[in-house]
Parts: C-alpha cells; structure tokens; sequence
C-alpha cells in the first residue's frame, strides 16, 4: 500500500471487523475463514469475529506442524494451515452426471446439477490468491473451461490479508507471490497491534469491495498509519530464510532428468500423495463411476495424484512404476513444464509440502542440491 492511498484506507476495530462480516452475510454470502480445529488452522464456516483463531500462531517445519498460544490476541497472526481454498473451488469429489435404465429399457443421462453458492473467504493469503489465480487459467480462463469451477469462482468474494507471520517452510518472496498481497482481492486487511491498540487496515481491490469498504465504520488512514501499514509484510519478508531460484529452475531441472538425487529423495519419498493434497495449485484428478442400489449409476471426479502408481496406467501398465519417477514427475511439472503449459510456475512458494510431508522433504533443498551439482551444464 502506497501513500497515495490514504482515502482509499480505513482503519477498523475488532467491532468494525464484525460488521464486515454481518455486511457480508447480509448480501448473502457464507463467509469462511480461519478456525482452529484439531490441533491446526483450518478453513471453515465463520458466523462470528469470536470464531476466528485469536491468540494462536502455527510452528512449521519440513514434516512439522504445531500451534501455539501467542503473547496477543492477533486474530490472523499464523502462516497457511494444512487446507488451501481449492477445496471450495476444485471440490474433493463432484458428481459430473448420473445414468439410469429407464421403463423401455433406454438409459436416461442426467448432467449434475452446478452447485455455486455465494462465499466470501476470510483471511486469503498473498501466496494463496496467487493459487487461486494459478487454478483460474487451468479451470476458467483457457480454453477448456470447468462449468463447475466457474460457477464456484464467481461466486466468491476474497477478502485478503497481509502476512504478520512467515513460517519457517514459506518461501513465497523468492517465488513473487508474496508476503504482501497486492492483487486478485476485493478487500485487503493488515492487522496491527501497537500501543495505539488493535486495528485493522481495510483496503478495496474491486468495485464490491469499494461497496463494502465505505459503509464500514473506522476513519482514514493517516501517513504514520500507511507507513506501519507497508511495514507489516516487509518485517515478515526480511524472516523468510527459504528460497528457490524461480527463474533459473525450469532449465536447471530438465537438463537433470538423470541426477542421482532423483533416486536419492525417492528412497525417502513414500509417494502418500500429502504433498499434492496440501497443495493449493496441484489439479491432478480421477474420474470413477459409482453404482447404488436403485440401479443408476453415477461418474464422480475426485483429487488424485501423480504420486499414486495407478495414476500413469495405461493398457500395458504403469508408465510411472518407480517412486523416483513419480517425485521426478511431479517436481518438474511443477518447477518446469508448468511453465510450457500456463506460462508461470506451479508453485506459490506456501510451503505445505514441505510442512505436511512425513519425512519432511524439502522442495527447496531437492532444487539446491541438483543445482550445486549439475549434471546438465557440463554435458
């Protein structure tokens, strides 16, 4: 946020927060966001401020995640949690039609009915809009679009949030995706806690969230306000210790198809898929029919992933048998051929995979060790 937006910036309590969501609730959006559940932070259904996380913060590591109790009541003072948002967006499982044997013997096909109902999501992450914008040019913008997706997308409202906090697995600034949010949002908070009190900064990134912002009770941000303000995601940007040469990768990977550390991370790796299930871009999906007792049948689409053996098979049998293939497969769409496709990387630099692998491999520290040892520049 720039000086320039002083008229444009309010500064908001914890009772003007909770007036942004009644105004949400009002306009008949669910409005979703952070709550803490099981021992993590977890996206769900918010009625109220009290819900939100207050108080907690999330310790990261490669195969490590804890919650701990903060020194103050932030409200959004944690990293990303073990969900993304493409779980509301790219579902789990979706029925795509069901099939059933008619009275003449005939077979009636019935394309499942779009179910896209109006969510506001609380607390999106500059990491996790750059995911959202990632799974907008596989699902929506190009040109085999997903109706369903779609239909989901356009019913969301994204009120963002700056990060106060970077785990020690982000790595987002090295990818440009974050610690500041600076575009895809309709609303953009900040939270601060000072001696002046607890406060939230609230931005417009649209023409909804000019709406909403101006009928928010707070006043204009001041420049002392501005500058503290832009400090916020500078702080957390300086404490991220992990990096990844987002330029460099794509080449760097392809010329090293054949490096040894390939079998090397596979002799770790136990292909669980936690990876891609945790991660907000990874698309990979099975379509499978299901049969009930009343005799129709239905073709459900649900996640899958590369790392799962039956995934590749083909009439002969698997293309990809080996772990090492897999992971290899995996990595390089991600961090190269992704690139080929949808003209970016794959990745947001959020640092679930790291987090939530069992035996905590590092995306970051597989690149470093085929780039400081590469095979491909010499040959």
């Amino acid at each position: 946020m720039q000086a320039t937006l002083a008229d444009t910036v309010k500064l908001i309590d914890r009772a003007g927060l909770a007036v942004l969501l009644s105004a949400l609730q009002a306009r008949g959006y669910e409005t979703i966001g952070p709550v803490r559940r099981d021992g993590a932070i977890v996206y769900d259904r918010i009625d109220e401020v009290s819900e939100l996380p207050a108080g907690w913060t999330d310790r990261q590591a490669p195969g490590s995640y804890r919650l701990e109790r903060r020194d103050d009541d932030a409200l959004f003072g944690y990293a990303v949690g073990p969900q993304s948002w493409k779980r509301y967006l790219f579902t789990p499982q979706q029925t795509l039609f069901s099939v059933a044997r008619q009275p003449d013997g005939g077979l009636a096909f019935t394309p499942a009915a779009l179910a896209a109902p109006k969510r506001a999501f609380i607390g999106v992450r500059a990491c996790e809009l750059a995911a959202i914008g990632i799974q907008d040019r596989v699902f929506r913008d190009g040109e085999h679009v997903d109706a369903a997706y779609g239909a989901r997308r356009d019913a969301v409202l994204l009120v963002a949030v700056n990060c106060a906090v970077a785990a020690d697995t982000c790595f987002c600034s090295s990818m440009g995706t974050g610690p500041a949010v600076s575009s895809g949002h309709d609303l953009a908070l900040t939270e601060l806690i000072d001696a002046a009190g607890h406060h939230f900064a609230i931005e417009a990134g649209s023409a909804i969230g000019t709406q909403l912002l101006a009928d928010l009770p707070g006043r204009a941000a001041s420049a002392d306000d501005l500058a503290a303000i832009h400090a916020v995601p500078q702080r957390t940007a300086a404490s991220i210790s992990r990096s990844l040469d987002a330029g460099g990768v794509p080449a760097l990977l392809m010329r090293n198809l054949e490096h040894p550390r390939w079998q090397e991370v596979a002799d770790r790796c136990l292909s669980c898929a936690n990876c891609t299930l945790a991660c907000p871009t990874c698309f990979c999906s099975t379509n499978e029919e299901v049969t009930d007792l009343a005799g129709a049948a239905h073709q459900e689409r649900r996640w899958d992933s590369c790392f799962n053996v039956e995934f590749s098979h083909l009439g002969h049998g698997s293309v990809r048998g080996s772990v090492k293939s897999r992971y290899r497969q995996w990595l390089t769409h991600k961090l190269a051929t992704w690139h080929d496709q949808f003209g970016e990387s794959g990745c947001v630099g959020c640092g679930r995979c790291i987090s939530w692998c069992p035996v905590g491999i590092d995306i970051t520290e597989e690149v470093a060790a085929i780039a400081s040892d590469d095979r491909g520049a010499t040959a």
